[in-house]
C-alpha cells in the first residue's frame, strides 16, 4: 500500500497532497466529461485552462481544510500519523491561512467566466468546506465529497453554455455514485482505526456486504452515463469506453475479494483508469462522430 512514509522535503507541498496526485486525476476526469459533454467535443481553450486549474487549486484546498478538521485524528491512524500537521510541521491556523489563499486562486479563476459559473461555484465552495467535517455526524460523508466532486459538471455546462440543460444531472448523479464507490474501497483501507477512534464511513456502514454494494453503485453509475450519453446524442465508441471501464470495476471487485490494506488500495487507485477510459471514449466519439 502507498505509504506516507518516506515523505518528501516541502511539508506544505505534502500538506496540499501535490506529491499524490491521484486525488486530481480522480476529480479531472469527471471535469472533463463535463467540458466535453457541454461543449460539444470542442470546449473552449480558455474553459479549458481554468477547469484544469481549478481541479489543482480546489483539490489543494480540499486537502488542507480536511487535514485541518482531521488534524486530532490523524495522529491515531497509522497511514496519516505523519502528515504536517499532525506532526507538528505546520501549525492550524498556517493551514486555514493556506486554504484561504488557495480559494482566492479558485475565486481568481471562476471570476474569469459569467454569471452563472460564478453563482454556482458558492455551492461548490459549501461543499469543499463541509464535506471534511461530515464524517463525525455521519457515515455517508462520501456523498459529500461526491457531490462535491460532481458540482464541477453543471458548473462546465455553466461555463461553456450558459444554461443547465436537464441531461448534465444525469452525469452529476454518476459522478456521486462513482466517488461513493471508488472513496469506500479508501475507507477500508482504514476502517479498523476508525472503528477504534470513533470516525464514521461508508466502509463501516456497509461492513461485510461492501464488495456487493460498491459494485451496485459502480453498475449504477455506468447506467446513469449510459442514459447520459443517449440523452447527448452520443455513439457506440463512447458506449465501448464504458464497457472498459466496466472492466475494470470487475478487476477491482475480484483484486480486492483477498480482504487486505493493499488490496483495497490497490483497488481505489484503479479508478483512474476508469476516469481516463470513460473520457477516451467519449472524446473519441465527439472527433469521430460515429
Amino acid at each position: 500500500m502507498n505509504s506516507e512514509h518516506p515523505q518528501p522535503a516541502n511539508r506544505w507541498l505534502r500538506l496540499m497532497r501535490l506529491d499524490k496526485p491521484i486525488g486530481t486525476y480522480l476529480l479531472l476526469w469527471p471535469t472533463l466529461w463535463g467540458l466535453w459533454f457541454a461543449g460539444e467535443g470542442a470546449p473552449s481553450a480558455e474553459n479549458l485552462m481554468i477547469f484544469i486549474s481549478g481541479v489543482v487549486s480546489m483539490r489543494a484546498a480540499g486537502c488542507v481544510i480536511n487535514d485541518y478538521a482531521d488534524r486530532n485524528v490523524d495522529g491515531l491512524v497509522e497511514r496519516t500519523k505523519r502528515r504536517p500537521l499532525p506532526a507538528g510541521e505546520i501549525e492550524p491556523y498556517q493551514a486555514l491561512i493556506l486554504f484561504i489563499l488557495l480559494l482566492s486562486v479558485s475565486l481568481g479563476l471562476v471570476l474569469m467566466t459569467n454569471q452563472l459559473t460564478i453563482m454556482l461555484s458558492i455551492g461548490g465552495l459549501v461543499l469543499a468546506f463541509c464535506y471534511p467535517f461530515l464524517k463525525r455526524i455521519t457515515h455517508l460523508p462520501q456523498l459529500g465529497l461526491g457531490a462535491a466532486w460532481a458540482w464541477a459538471v453543471p458548473m462546465t455546462f455553466a461555463a461553456e453554455r450558459g444554461q443547465l440543460p436537464a441531461g448534465l444531472w444525469l452525469i452529476f448523479a454518476a459522478v456521486i455514485l462513482w466517488t461513493l464507490a471508488f472513496d469506500t474501497y479508501y475507507g477500508m483501507v482504514d476502517r479498523e482505526d476508525d472503528l477504534k477512534i470513533g470516525i464514521k464511513s461508508a466502509a463501516i456502514l456497509f461492513g461485510r456486504y461492501d464488495l456487493a454494494i460498491i459494485a451496485l453503485l459502480q453498475l449504477l453509475s455506468l447506467a446513469l452515463l449510459f442514459v447520459a450519453g443517449l440523452q447527448f446524442g452520443r455513439g457506440w465508441v463512447y458506449t465501448a469506453g464504458l464497457l472498459v471501464a466496466g472492466g475494470y470495476f470487475v478487476r477491482q471487485n475480484l483484486q480486492a475479494q483477498s480482504r487486505n490494506r493493499e488490496a483495497y488500495f490497490s483497488a481505489f487507485l484503479n479508478n483512474n483508469r476508469v476516469g481516463q477510459v470513460i473520457f477516451i471514449g467519449l472524446s473519441a466519439d465527439y472527433f469521430f462522430q460515429l
